[in-house]
């Protein structure tokens, strides 16, 4: 019978690890709240165009 070979993961398995920079952005209120109503108002665009 054969043996079974126990590999570890590759490198590209795991995700990557964000900058600084993406994480300052991510927990950063003021952006976050921005984006929230940038977000709204393109639903809104779509939900009132189908209603014409």
């Amino acid at each position: 019978m054969g043996k079974n070979i126990v590999r570890g993961y590759y490198d590209e398995s795991y995700p990557p690890i964000p900058t600084s920079g993406t994480r300052f952005w991510r927990r950063n209120l003021l952006w976050q709240a921005w984006r929230f109503i940038v977000l709204n108002i393109k639903i809104m665009r779509i939900v009132v165009g189908g209603h014409s």
